[in-house]
């Protein structure tokens, strides 16, 4: 961390933020057919005084919004009075996949799947060399947020990486309802931050092209207590939430082809034989009880309602 007597300047895209100063900055990637200019905004918020500077990032995958309406709100509230340090922030990472409705960019590329990126590859691959190349040497760890996939409601909860003492730290500090240690995937955005010596934590709530209050709220209270721990922001008075650390964690799987109906809520504590739902057949001749196969909790359901054999459907862990 830069802990010197005047905070370091910020430079992205040939532009310099100095200390003191706030601006919204932009990093050119490309074009779209029509020949209209896609770029990712960042805004930087640059104190005068020394301190850590955070990345807080959503929009990676282009349909997972809850992330992006977190960081809009507190934008929006001019929540980032930084005190000490640096925040920089970028709403939405992915633009192709955001104006597309879709996780990933046209090409069907998966961007964070394509760190540390090319400078002439694939447009997944370019989005992710820029933004490794600008964004990463200017921070010393960061919060990136997600949603669950496709129909799938993830509980409110943080992955950080289980070879990074100071990410479980990161994660014990934002205090979702749910943190585990998490393995890295190749070219996922936290992995190459972890290659580079740059702490990141993941928050997933919620799940994409779907608002989920709760999600918004707790991410809004977990960058909050980051913020707060390292000084950067007045002690805010925000809802307690405790924290429980999962130790191992499976997902339960569709035993039969048919229509789901959960029987239990999201983010549940369960017993072993708890029954979580059930898969029923079309003509309501069959259906087959998916029972806890533990003591432990329900963070992750799937909604699709309706399922082949072998789908996950709940994800739960001790």
């Amino acid at each position: 961390m830069h802990l010197e007597n005047e905070n370091k300047f910020i430079e992205i895209n040939n532009e310099i933020v100095k200390p003191g100063e706030a601006k919204q900055l932009r990093i050119p990637i490309s074009r779209l057919p029509t020949g209209t200019l896609i770029d990712i905004p960042v805004h930087v918020f640059n104190s005068s005084k020394p301190g850590p500077t955070i990345l807080l990032q959503a929009g990676l995958h282009g349909d997972e919004i809850n992330g992006v309406e977190t960081l809009r709100r507190m934008l929006e509230a001019e929540e980032f009075n930084i005190k000490r340090g640096a925040v920089i922030v970028v709403p939405v990472l992915n633009i192709f996949g955001f104006i597309h409705f879709s996780r990933d960019v046209p090409d069907g590329k998966d961007v964070n799947r394509s760190f540390s990126g090319s400078k002439n590859g694939s447009l997944a691959s370019r989005i992710a060399y820029h933004y490794t190349q600008e964004i990463l040497p200017q921070v010393d760890f960061g919060i990136d947020l997600h949603t669950g996939g496709g129909q799938r409601s993830n509980y409110p909860q943080v992955r950080y990486t289980k070879d990074d003492a100071f990410s479980k730290e990161l994660a014990m500090i934002f205090n979702a309802p749910f943190s585990f240690a998490s393995k890295l995937i190749s070219g996922s955005f936290r992995k190459v931050s972890f290659s580079k010596g740059k702490s990141m934590i993941v928050y997933e709530a919620g799940e994409s092209m779907r608002f989920d209050e709760n999600s918004i709220m707790l991410g809004c209270i977990g960058i909050r207590n980051v913020l707060t721990h390292f000084n950067m922001i007045e002690l805010s008075s925000t809802k307690k939430i405790y924290t429980k650390q999962l130790s191992s964690t499976r997902w339960l799987r569709a035993p039969r082809a048919g229509m789901f109906i959960p029987k239990i809520e999201n983010g549940s504590a369960i017993k072993k034989g708890t029954l979580l739902g059930v898969v029923a057949d079309t003509v309501a001749k069959k259906s087959k009880e998916i029972k806890s196969p533990i003591n432990g909790y329900i963070f992750c359901i799937n909604n699709q309602a309706v399922v082949n054999q072998g789908d996950a459907l709940f994800h739960v862990g001790t």
